[in-house]
């Protein structure tokens, strides 16, 4: 591929989306701040290994709120622990919520295993249930093996989960260490998405992106509140391939690399979703009911693997795609519906691990068409999750375990 050079022209045709790059899309540069949520706040000496004279990255890869009108908000550290707090700028320190160390595994080595995703169901307020999807510690299930599990909270103390009340839902086998996925969120159907890359290895060695036989590289879509026969979880009737014998009913969605993240916008129930690239290409995508979305036949929209041009044509196309001389890896946030900053309203917000960089895309869903991709911070340091309180306001974090949040200038 011939090398592409910046410029302002070359910066736009780099970062175009599928639209034509003739058309008008707003690339101006932002004035919103990036701001400390919580400047005072402090995270326990265990986790932060000063407990052991050592400097530990505290790793919050998720951060939501339950929804259940106590505005707190929970953060999740990828070593295995979840955290709860007031959701209020001047809060100095953490409860510890649910620590499973013990069963969860965490190698920076290996560092997209560890507790990746959770989610609190629905009716929270009422049946104390929240999800885990973890990264299992060695044993007879194999050392590279996912887990989607159901807690309960504590019958006597809001601010603590039961770590016995452990009910697996799922454990799936990976052949590799990365690409993990680890998306969980419940959609407004009420029903648990879960989000598996491909199981990892270069250019997706097992095939599993086409293979409707696998978990891998797919977003599932189960009914925690019932059983199936030989299942922990329902498969909904109207999920894509249910009843199919040639394919695993739990499928939603299918062709995707490695989702990091995946979320509903809560005033439209659109589903969004980041897909890690490889060697080019990043991509956002709006996920939709028995999506083949490409991989490894296409990296965002450019030829990668061997389908024909029948294959290629059934394909789902992003919405928005950026090359790697813009950034190198996609973290997916959410579309903000706060009241804090009206700059951002309607916008999804999204970011580069490698580049450091924050963007607000403008989607514009009756003329499928992208009208805005507007950069909010540029070059700073590594953001590794977005998450949401209750309220709608959006957040985001770093492996230091800082947590920002947006404000108007």
């Amino acid at each position: 591929m011939q090398r592409l050079i910046f410029g302002c022209y070359a910066l736009l045709t780099l970062i175009c989306s599928p639209r034509a790059c003739g058309d008008e899309i707003d690339i101006r540069p932002l004035n919103v701040r990036c701001v400390s949520a919580f400047p005072q706040l402090q995270w326990p000496d265990w986790l932060t290994g000063v407990e052991e004279g050592l400097n530990h990255e505290v790793l919050p890869v998720a951060l939501t709120g339950a929804q259940d009108g106590t505005n707190r908000l929970f953060i999740a550290s990828q070593h295995g622990s979840i955290h709860v707090m007031p959701n209020d700028p001047q809060a100095k320190g953490v409860t510890t919520f649910l620590d499973l160390r013990d069963r969860v595994v965490y190698d920076p080595k290996q560092n997209e295993k560890g507790l990746l995703g959770f989610a609190f169901h629905p009716q929270y307020k009422t049946n104390g249930e929240f999800f885990v999807y973890y990264s299992k510690t060695p044993g007879e299930a194999g050392q590279h093996t996912s887990v989607v599990s159901r807690f309960r909270v504590s019958k006597t103390d809001p601010n603590v989960a039961d770590p016995d009340s452990e009910e697996v839902l799922l454990r799936i086998p990976q052949p590799h260490w990365n690409h993990n996925g680890g998306t969980i969120e419940f959609g407004p159907d009420g029903y648990l998405y879960i989000c598996l890359g491909d199981g990892g290895g270069g250019s997706d060695p097992y095939m599993n992106g086409q293979n409707l036989q696998s978990l891998l590289a797919s977003i599932l879509r189960i009914d925690v509140d019932r059983k199936d026969e030989g299942l922990q979880y329902g498969i909904p009737a109207d999920n894509p391939f249910a009843g199919q014998k040639l394919a695993r009913h739990e499928i939603w969605a299918y062709g995707l690399r490695n989702v990091w993240r995946l979320s509903f916008d809560r005033k439209t129930g659109t589903c969004w979703a980041a897909d890690v690239g490889q060697d080019f290409w990043e991509e956002i995508n709006l996920i939709q009911r028995g999506g083949n979305y490409g991989w490894n036949l296409r990296e965002g929209r450019h030829s990668f693997g061997p389908g024909g041009a029948e294959e290629q044509a059934r394909l789902i196309d992003p919405i928005w795609e950026y090359h790697h001389e813009v950034g190198k890896s996609i973290i997916g946030g959410s579309v903000y519906r706060g009241s804090r900053t009206p700059e951002l309203q309607g916008a999804y917000l999204y970011a580069d691990y490698v580049a450091g960089q924050i963007w607000a895309l403008w989607y514009d869903e009756e003329a499928g068409q992208v009208t805005a991709n507007r950069m909010i911070r540029k070059n700073g340091i590594p953001i590794i999750t977005f998450g949401e309180d209750d309220r709608g306001e959006i957040y985001f974090s770093t492996r230091q375990g800082d947590i920002f949040t947006f404000e108007s200038p």
